[in-house]
């Protein structure tokens, strides 16, 4: 369970190449701007993380 999004996490992941910027422009066909996250890394963007099994 993720708790808390930690936007300081986000911006520290960002800089060390874990989140990705993905510009989905096509032509004629503009689907916008994403953010990818390299997998195993999603537990580092919130304060609180507990495994329920």
């Amino acid at each position: 369970m993720l708790q808390k999004f930690n936007f300081e996490g986000f911006l520290r992941e960002l800089e060390n190449g874990n989140v990705l910027v993905d510009f989905d422009a096509r032509t004629g066909h503009n689907h916008g701007t994403k953010f990818r996250l390299r997998q195993n890394c999603l537990h580092k963007l919130y304060e609180q993380v507990k495994v329920i099994l």
